[in-house]
């Protein structure tokens, strides 16, 4: 677990929850799912003594849970966002939660990228409570930065920190949003190798069974963000339900919620049109190659259909001097043997000329 006292004068980090609230500004609790499975009591107690309340048990079940999608929903006391996260990274180990609890693809490691796994938040007035994964790289990630900014820059750390619970969140859950960015490049670099190997008609496709993984993965992806974007539509249809503020500076900071909290939103939208951009393209370059496949099978076709023709004449000729007759024109001349040959090569480089005039003969353009 760690603990993260957010005021105007910095961040200071403790491994235990303090008992109250400090004069100005925040308090951010960050545990793992298994930490909060086994004290969740006592983290309830620590809500009662901070915010004088404490979590519903539907959402302390929801925060439990390893497999609930991306969704928001609220009290009249704290909201609750369920957020689902890449579960890998870039060069990190599969998590053991994820070996658990999410299914192993098989393909490229590109494909483990995206298995998720939820991290959940519920945000009161002073305080955020998470709830992540084992070895959540986005917590890490996040707490490394919120601590080199005030260790930095003291007299620019206040423009930089968070200046509430839900600032914060969003941060968190815009910096997961940004994993999902650069996945997608990696799955572009990945789909367009695929593509020109569809589209060589020197090469013979055989990763049918990966392409189809996939395929079903960028659907798996759009569904994750399409929850996800709802999720953030709901939080943000929830701010503007809040009263209004009562001075300029409270004014000026639900703004700036809303603004990250549209940016964010924004930025999920652009994964799913790259996504289903993605699907689209994987659907047209699997057209085109069985496209160019039967093309490919039908000049074959023509050619050995051209070559018959030109051989059934010479087989018509060989027939005709093969018949058991005795007397057969030119079957007794010293020279008739070459006059059938001439025959039959004058028939097949005729025809040949014929089919090639007609563009029988001609190679369709790669």
């Amino acid at each position: 677990m760690r603990v993260f006292s957010i005021s105007p004068g910095g961040v200071s980090e403790s491994s235990a929850p303090p008992q109250q609230l400090p004069p100005t500004g925040h308090v951010w609790i960050a545990c793992t799912r298994q930490e909060f499975e086994t004290g969740w009591s006592q983290l309830q107690a620590t809500l009662q003594a901070l915010c004088g309340l404490q979590l519903v048990d539907l959402h302390v079940s929801d925060l439990l849970n390893a497999q609930l999608p991306s969704h928001f929903d609220y009290t009249s006391q704290y909201d609750l966002l369920v957020f689902r996260r890449l579960a890998t990274g870039a060069g990190q180990a599969v998590s053991r939660e994820t070996d658990q609890g999410a299914s192993r693809r098989s393909g490229p490691p590109i494909l483990r990228h995206i298995d998720t796994s939820p991290v959940g938040f519920a945000v009161f007035e002073r305080v955020l409570l998470s709830v992540h994964p084992a070895d959540c790289a986005a917590r890490d990630a996040y707490a490394s930065r919120l601590l080199q900014v005030t260790s930095n820059d003291v007299r620019t750390a206040n423009s930089r920190l968070p200046a509430s619970p839900a600032d914060l969140m969003l941060r968190i859950v815009n910096q997961m949003v940004d994993g999902f960015l650069e996945l997608r490049r990696e799955l572009t670099r990945q789909l367009d190798h695929w593509q020109t190997e569809l589209l060589n008609p020197r090469t013979r496709f055989n990763n049918w069974a990966t392409l189809l993984n996939t395929r079903l993965a960028l659907h798996q992806l759009d569904e994750i963000c399409e929850d996800q974007r709802s999720s953030v539509q709901d939080w943000i249809e929830s701010v503007k339900t809040w009263s209004e503020a009562d001075t300029p500076a409270s004014q000026r900071e639900r703004d700036l919620l809303l603004v990250r909290s549209r940016d964010l939103l924004e930025h999920i939208e652009r994964v799913v049109h790259h996504v289903r951009r993605l699907e689209q393209g994987v659907e047209t370059a699997v057209q085109i190659h069985f496209n160019a496949q039967s093309n490919r099978t039908n000049d074959i076709m023509r050619t050995l259909t051209v070559l018959t023709a030109i051989f059934l004449p010479l087989n018509l000729i060989a027939g005709i001097f093969g018949m058991n007759f005795e007397f057969i024109p030119l079957i007794h001349n010293d020279s008739g043997f070459w006059w059938a040959m001439a025959s039959m090569g004058l028939t097949a480089v005729a025809l040949a000329l014929l089919f090639w005039r007609k563009r029988y003969l001609e190679r369709s353009g790669r």
